[in-house]
This record gives C-alpha cells, sequence and structure tokens, in this order.
C-alpha cells in the first residue's frame, strides 16, 4: 500500500504532510487505508499541523479525512504551502485555523467515470448531487457562505488567491514568511476557467465568423439533440 500521507514530529510539534495526489490507489477497497490513517493521527498527542501541497484526488477519501480530523481532540492548524486544489481543498477545511501562501485553492464539482445504459448514468448522476452537497456541507461550515454561492464557485471551477480565500471565508490568515507586499494586495481574485474557456470560445468564433454554409445550423442540431437527451 501506498501512503500519501507522512507524519513527523518536530519536539513535540506534530506535522502531517499531504503531498501529491490524495489516495492515488484505492481507500475503501479493503477497509485498510482509512484505519491505518486513523491510527497514525492517534500515535501520538496534542495539537497537529497539517501542510498541504496537493492536486487532489479521491473526494472520498478526502471526506474520510477531514471528519478525523474535525473529531481530533487536538487544535488543527492548516498550512496550504502551495496548492490545495480539489479534494485536497475538502481537507483543509477541517482546520480550525487555515493559513495560506500566496498560492492558489480551487474548488469544483465532483466527477467519475461511469459506464452503462442510462440507468447506470443516473444513478452515477445521482450519486455526484451527493457528493457534492456533502463536500458543500465542509465548505459552508467553514465559510458561512450561503450552499448556493458555493455551489455556483463549484459549478465555475473557481481558482482563489490568498486574499480572496481569505475574504470569503476558506482561509484564515496568511503563513508567517509571506512578505508584507503580498499581503497588502486589495481583494484578491477568483478565477474561473469554464468563464474564461467561454470567453475566449466566443472571441475566437466572432474573429474567426465566415458566411453561413446552405445546411442545418449547428445550434439547431443541438437543441434537436437534447431534446432526445434523459432529464430527470
Amino acid at each position: 500500500m501506498h501512503k500519501f500521507w507522512n507524519f513527523d514530529d518536530f519536539g513535540g510539534e506534530r506535522v502531517l504532510y499531504l503531498e501529491g495526489a490524495i489516495s492515488d490507489e484505492t481507500w475503501w477497497g479493503d477497509e485498510v487505508t482509512p484505519q491505518i490513517f486513523k491510527q497514525d493521527l492517534y500515535a501520538g498527542t496534542g495539537d497537529v499541523t497539517v501542510s498541504i501541497n496537493s492536486p487532489g484526488g479521491d473526494v472520498f477519501a478526502a471526506a474520510a479525512i477531514y471528519t478525523m480530523l474535525k473529531e481530533y481532540p487536538g487544535k488543527i492548524t492548516v498550512k496550504i504551502s502551495a496548492l490545495a486544489a480539489s479534494a485536497a481543498s475538502v481537507v483543509a477545511m477541517a482546520g480550525d485555523t487555515i493559513l495560506m501562501s500566496p498560492v492558489a485553492m480551487m474548488i469544483h464539482n465532483p466527477s467519475t467515470i461511469a459506464i452503462g445504459d442510462s440507468d447506470e448514468m443516473l444513478r452515477a448522476k445521482n450519486m455526484l448531487d451527493e457528493v457534492k452537497e456533502s463536500i458543500i456541507n465542509a465548505y459552508a461550515t467553514k465559510t458561512n457562505l450561503s450552499r448556493s454561492k458555493i455551489s455556483d464557485m463549484m459549478d465555475s471551477e473557481s481558482w482563489m488567491d490568498m486574499n480572496k480565500a481569505i475574504k470569503l471565508g476558506f482561509a484564515d490568515g496568511i503563513l508567517e514568511n509571506v512578505s508584507p507586499v503580498t499581503q497588502n494586495h486589495s481583494d484578491g481574485m477568483v478565477f474561473s476557467r469554464k468563464a474564461v474557456s467561454a470567453s475566449f470560445i466566443s472571441k475566437f468564433l466572432t474573429a474567426n465568423a465566415k458566411p453561413p454554409k446552405p445546411g442545418t445550423p449547428y445550434e439547431h442540431l443541438e437543441s434537436r439533440i437534447d431534446l432526445i437527451k434523459f432529464r430527470n
């Protein structure tokens, strides 16, 4: 089994390192991995600092780690040293205090791979909807943002810099080694990949517009296809 976490003890200060993908191997396959993580967590006592530099990974593993950290009796301080994207951002929400460097945090909708008929696709969609709601629970508990606001941010696949994450409540402060110049940036920014992609495509199509050709326009075909899609 490949452990994607590591605990160190620095003179009584316990540090949990989460670096790289969260659970790039099975997490629930035999129930072994979550139990080992819990044993490692409770192998010591006292407060724990969680250092995160991760692009994300298995949301179920992230949810389990989040719950274990929230239930841990000591104080949890999360330090986002480089990146807390996707499922890693869920783990970060377990911190009693969350500190960030100037780099990014990213939230988006959960995804999966499903193969089968329409019933199987519908089950996969319902499962993803439930997973999304559970993720929103973690974000809402930390930020006090409305569920609809968080849902919209997840739909847009939003990247936040340090300042915006603090302003929205996803983080509480900045790491000690961040320079004052960086701290003085105003409101920060939220980057939506989908919004930027849509803007680029719109400009590209406008710049490369050609006279219409005979036949059925693509938009009409697309609307007809929509008529035969299975809907909830």
